[in-house]
This record gives structure tokens, sequence and C-alpha cells, in this order.
């Protein structure tokens, strides 16, 4: 392994990877880490105590971040008729259905989030293998399969983010920019985290939130002492 670079060498005499923070202290830690040439995502990290493989204990939905993503969203409609007009009317940068639907299948992915009207899901089932694997697959739940398309893009452009615990009982998610405002960044962070326990599933037993790491982009993970944040 090479000799770690001089800005990760500066991050580390920073840090005490035994100390556990609280959230204002580890965005201020990522705030004065040294920079780099583009505006990074801050990251929440949250190890839950349930099995994911049992079907009654996946933690999965949606909310909408106060501040929003900082992220500019591209988002792609599976409608037709008057719905295609709706959705351009409403932001989507593409709205359609056979000229997308190949383009998909071809393996085009130029598009952060994915919205179809009922109607569109057969067809769009098919393009699993595309959609699936980047979590992009439109779906009832996340309210992204759904008749008023333009509610769903206007929502996901002004911040609405899914949340979605993977195989290993993680859930992660992008909570904005390293660039927001600190109360504005622990707005969104409290807001996800509310969220996600609202979503408790009720067979989940024990300390349902074990761990919490917040990190940024190309800044260090650390570690967050759950017992001060408030979670409703």
């Amino acid at each position: 392994m090479g000799r770690p670079s001089k800005r990760i060498r500066e991050i580390a005499k920073s840090l005490d990877v035994q100390k556990t923070y609280n959230v204002k202290e580890a965005i201020d830690i990522l705030k004065k880490c040294p920079t780099v040439k583009f505006n990074q995502t801050v990251e929440v990290s949250l190890k839950l105590s349930v099995d994911p493989r049992r079907s009654d204990q996946g933690v999965r939905g949606t909310v909408s971040l106060p501040n929003g993503t900082g992220k500019t969203m591209k988002i792609l409609v599976f409608a037709k008729g008057d719905k295609v007009k709706e959705a351009l009317a409403a932001g989507a940068d593409y709205a359609g259905h056979d000229e997308l639907f190949e383009k998909v299948n071809g393996g085009w992915t130029d598009f952060d989030a994915v919205v179809a009207t009922p109607d569109m899901m057969r067809d769009v089932g098919k393009l699993g293998k595309v959609l699936g694997p980047r979590g992009l697959m439109p779906t009832p739940k996340a309210g992204t399969v759904t008749t008023d398309i333009a509610k769903a893009v206007q929502e996901l452009k002004a911040g609405k983010i899914e949340f979605k615990v993977d195989r290993h009982g993680v859930i992660n998610n992008g909570v904005g920019k390293l660039s927001f405002e600190t109360e504005k960044l622990m707005d969104n962070i409290q807001t996800l985290l509310t969220a996600i326990q609202r979503a408790k599933p009720a067979s989940a037993k024990g300390q349902y939130m074990k761990s919490l790491v917040i990190s940024s982009t190309m800044g260090p993970g650390l570690k967050i002492d759950l017992r001060e944040q408030d979670l409703g």
C-alpha cells in the first residue's frame, strides 16, 4: 500500500478515531478538512439492528429534506399523452414512452430518478436489469409510480429522497452539500433520522439504531453519539 497523501495525513492528525461526536461537531470537522476541487456531498451511514432477510424487517421509506440535497436531479418520466406534457411542465428532464424505453433498454442511465404512471409499469418492469441495480426502479411505496406526475416530479426536484436498508442492515444517504450552512445540514440529518425512526418495524428488538457515521465524499468518517439525537 502506498503512502497516504499529504491531505489524508493532515486530516488524520486532527482526529481521534476513538472519539464520538455530536452532529454539529462532526460537520464542523468536515468543513475544516483540506478542500478539494468540487462541492462534496455529506453522507450518513446508519447501522440498524434489523435482519433485512426477514420480510417484516425491511426498512424503507421516503422523506423530503427541508433544505434539499444540493443536487440537480435529472428526472425521467414514463408516461403517455397529456401526462407527458404534465411531466415536462413540472420540470421533468425527459418524458415519453417508446423512444425512452429503447434508450434505457440499451443501457442509457443519464438520470437520477424515474417516475412512471401505473399503466406504464408493465413495460417499465422489463427494464429491471438496467434500473434495478442502480436503485432507479419506480415503486408505489416511494411515490414514483403515480397518476400525480407533477407532484412526484416537484417533490424530487425539491429534495425528496428514498432510504432503504441494505443486506448488511445499513442505510446510506446523501443529506446535502458540504457548502451548506451547518444548521441546514443538521436539519436535514435530523429529518432523515426521524423518518427512519418512524419506519422502525414492529418486530425489531433491542436498540434499533446501533451506530451512525457522518462523512463527506473525500473526508473522514466520524462516529456520532446517538444518545444526543432527538428522534421523536
